[in-house]
């Protein structure tokens, strides 16, 4: 059994560090709680500076049984949920600063990001569930770290709703283990093409659905517009970026080394739930006034694209290379749409951004490029993210579904010229107090942000290989 505890560094800095950070911030004083914020942000830098041992040296291997899988996959999730939790800790600065609670904001961040690299790698349905617990748990909190009455509300229904998902999951983990006799994905793999149809697929539908509520995807979608509008800015933009990269990677994972080889048609049900999710998502976000429910019903809409991916992961490939370089596009993309939400907290309107090309011209061309980047424009990363994700969907045989992503691309360009149009607008600007500024770290988070995403999509073809490589069994 190997017990490589230098395999899960990534892990274990995200959790250690929260461990320290809970026991300093008892002790530190108030004005001192920014050091917890470093170390928090220390923790992260140690995991992508492991990551990228790891990669250079090529070292793919399973830990503790096999029930974790250092890998592709793992590596790609690893960079992408690290980088983004940097970005939401950079634009999280002046939100929690000074706050009596700073310490626990931090440490629920970490503790989530953690539950979060658990989920890229997960390699048995037992680690799986425990890593899904542990990524939603922390951010139930952080979405009533205000304590006010919209964050209240929010945090309620986004518990409800992963309570029950979360025992539906564990419910189909338990049939899974009955028709397959074991938990690891290899016995999974080696037993379910026997076992009856109806109790794999009742199974499957029931694990999909747990991953389905924290990637945001039809039907487990409501809580997203209510989390985004009644959280903090930078919670908001956690919530509706980094649990969609677990997320999404386990399920790649589960479908393709577990269920490859079942009668379950699994990838149809894919494929129109990626449909669904996607056209719900722009429909929904069509005559948004909130700029923070736009947002939300554009990320349901990206899980759609991305969905794609899953529905052919056996089929072609493209999937694996497509997922997992749209997930980093998208997360450089969204949090940098959400770092300008959280730099102008005093505009929560469309008509509130009237003007603020020529009050703030770097905020207004940050949120350009990552609103034109949400749609796919080139050069930025999720054009060539699409471009990649519609190409593994049109190898696997899902022409259609290439064809109504491409509809809905076009068509999501309508919601996000709603929002830039006041934005570049000469005549009535909002009042100056809607556009007033919190400070330069969310600034710093924009700007950076939209640097990523146009460098993913300039340097593209550099960074795909780093995405190819087979999963570990």
């Amino acid at each position: 059994m190997n017990q490589n505890l230098t395999a899960l560094i990534p892990e274990l800095a995200l959790a250690g560090a929260s461990v320290i950070g809970l026991l300093a911030g008892s002790w530190l004083p108030r004005r001192r709680q920014w050091l917890v914020a470093v170390l928090a942000a220390t923790a992260c830098a140690t995991g992508l500076a492991a990551t990228a041992v790891t990669m250079a040296r090529g070292r793919e291997q399973t830990v503790f049984s096999g029930t974790f899988a250092v890998d592709t996959a793992t590596d790609a999730g690893r960079l992408t949920v690290l980088g983004a939790l940097l970005l939401v800790i950079v634009m999280s600065v002046e939100t929690v600063d000074g706050h009596k609670r700073a310490t626990e904001y931090w440490v629920l961040l970490l503790l989530a990001g953690a539950g979060t690299l658990a989920l890229t790698g997960a390699n048995d349905v037992l680690t799986l569930f425990a890593a899904y617990l542990l990524a939603s748990i922390p951010t139930y909190a952080l979405t009533a770290f205000a304590k006010d009455a919209p964050g209240t509300e929010a945090a309620l229904k986004y518990y409800l709703m992963g309570a029950l998902l979360g025992t539906a999951m564990l419910a189909g983990i338990a049939l899974l283990y009955a028709a397959g006799r074991g938990t690891l994905y290899r016995d999974l793999h080696a037993n379910l093409p026997a076992a009856p149809y109806g109790l794999v697929a009742v199974g499957l539908i029931a694990v999909l659905a747990g991953l389905l509520f924290k990637a945001g995807a039809v039907p487990a979608h409501f809580w997203l517009p209510d989390v985004t509008e009644g959280a903090p800015a930078p919670v908001a933009a956690y919530a509706t970026t980094v649990p969609k990269i677990g997320a999404l990677i386990a399920g790649y994972r589960l479908l393709h080394q577990a269920l490859a080889d079942t009668d379950v048609n699994w990838p149809l049900l894919l494929a129109i739930l990626a449909a669904v999710t996607m056209t719900l998502g722009n429909l929904a976000a069509f005559f948004q006034t909130s700029v923070t429910r736009l947002l939300a019903y554009s990320a349901i809409s990206q899980v759609g694209y991305l969905l794609m991916a899953l529905a052919v992961a056996t089929r072609t490939d493209l999937a694996q290379k497509s997922l997992l370089f749209y997930l980093a596009a998208y997360a450089a993309t969204n949090l940098g749409a959400f770092a300008v939400v959280t730099e102008l907290p005093h505009a929560r309107t469309l008509d509130d951004y009237r003007g603020l090309a020529r009050r703030h011209p770097a905020l207004a061309a940050a949120l350009l490029i990552c609103l034109l980047g949400l749609v796919g424009t080139p050069p930025t990363g999720i054009f060539l993210g699409k471009l990649e994700i519609f190409s593994a969907a049109v190898d696997g045989g899902y022409t259609w579904l290439a064809a109504l992503a491409v509809a809905n691309t076009v068509a999501s360009l309508f919601y996000y010229l709603r929002w830039l149009a006041p934005v570049f607008t000469t005549t009535a600007p909002a009042p100056a107090h809607a556009q007033s500024v919190l400070g330069r770290w969310a600034a710093a988070g924009a700007y950076t942000a939209a640097g990523v995403s146009l460098a993913l999509g300039v340097a593209g073809g550099a960074v795909l290989p780093f995405a190819t490589g087979s999963l570990l069994p």
